[in-house]
């Protein structure tokens, strides 16, 4: 696939920020997406097998491939940033399958503040490239929503759910509905099977689950590994027939609705903390310096539409989150990305590595800009 001019120059923009190019491999192994990107992605993407059987995929993004590469090098568990300009491969609704996607991952930053505001002004200044000076700024933050699940009185099993379903609307609007009387949590046909499993051994449990998934011939459903199928039933029997108490709920809906720009949201989440008796201390901390980073990096604060309720339909995803779109029309996204602080141990690495970066759509961009 080839380039224009603008592409070019906007990864030698990258190269002279300090991110080396890279340009990993097209064919990828399929599990690690499978696992771990999100049904968003998961159902898009472009399977083969090899002779042996394994499955492969075309790269449905580069944040993986280009996380694996650096796992793969002498570099893996030191501070390392790349970039890219390569195509990826999904299938889209009214657009090609294979389309250009530059980028930038850093890896390593113990700045975490600092490192947040650089990949935001490095989008923006992507955007400006093509002559979008002032796009719409869509914000979010999973640790905040993942600090308010940890601070709640709510077992385990709710935890692991609620933080699970953040990035899946629908599934987190069921956790929070409000059962009527005598209703249960999941379907009446399998209750006897919830209620068994209720006390069991968790790993024994799932097991179990596992196995009966696999020779009833069910390797995925809606994108879902046998894995998470037998996790999501286990959650269910581990999350009982009351559904969600109402004190948690009611908090986490207030939660939801706090929107502005990120020093307004800070003094809304302050206050709920505050009302609550809920310890958000260091969440709302790194929140705040990284608004600081990004005024100091001369981002207008009144320009972020910030939303305690905005995710990326991506499962590995820990912290900040954004978006960048035209401020007219529905182009989608041009530049997105965040933080994945998780993703790097979850490929193998025996410890987490901070990570942060972002993907743009070069085709998108280049319309804008017509």
């Amino acid at each position: 696939m080839t380039t224009d001019a603008r592409a070019d120059a906007l990864v030698a923009f990258y190269e002279q920020a300090r991110y080396r190019r890279l340009s990993p491999a097209v064919l990828q192994p399929a599990e690690p997406f499978l696992d771990l990107s999100g049904e968003d992605i998961r159902g898009r993407m472009f399977l083969v097998a090899n002779p042996n059987g394994a499955e492969l995929c075309l790269r449905p993004d580069l944040t993986i491939p280009v996380a694996r590469d650096y796992l793969a090098s002498a570099q893996a568990g030191q501070p390392a940033d790349f970039c890219y300009l390569a195509p990826v491969f999904r299938q889209r609704r009214d657009e090609p399958y294979e389309f250009l996607q530059a980028g930038i991952e850093s890896f390593g930053r113990t700045d975490t503040a600092a490192a947040d505001a650089e990949i935001l002004a490095i989008g923006l200044e992507t955007t400006a490239a093509y002559g979008l000076a002032a796009p719409d700024i869509r914000m979010g933050d999973v640790a905040l929503f993942s600090s308010l699940v940890d601070a709640l009185k709510l077992g385990s099993a709710w935890k692991r759910r609620l933080v699970k379903d953040f990035t899946r609307k629908a599934d987190l609007a069921r956790d929070l509905t409000t059962l009527s009387p005598g209703a249960t949590n999941g379907s009446a046909e399998y209750q006897g099977v919830l209620s068994a499993l209720a006390n069991s051994d968790p790993k024994a449990a799932r097991a179990l689950v596992t196995d009966l998934l696999s020779i009833a011939g069910i390797s995925a459903v809606g994108g879902r590994s046998v894995g998470e199928i037998a996790d999501r039933f286990l959650e269910q029997a581990a999350t009982g027939a009351g559904g969600l108490p109402a004190e948690p709920r009611a908090l986490i809906e207030r939660f939801l609705a706090v929107t502005g720009d990120p020093d307004e949201a800070a003094l809304q989440l302050r206050a709920l903390a505050s009302d609550a008796g809920l310890d958000l201390e260091a969440a709302l901390d790194l929140f705040e310096s990284r608004t600081g980073f990004l005024a100091a990096r001369g981002v207008e604060l009144a320009r972020i539409r910030f939303s305690t309720a905005f995710g990326r339909g991506l499962d590995y995803y820990t912290g900040f989150v954004f978006e960048l779109h035209a401020p007219v029309g529905n182009a989608g996204q041009l530049v997105a990305g965040g933080r994945y602080d998780g993703l790097l141990a979850r490929l193998g690495h025996p410890a987490p590595i901070p990570a942060v970066g972002f993907a743009a759509w070069i085709a998108r961009l280049e319309r804008c800009a017509a």
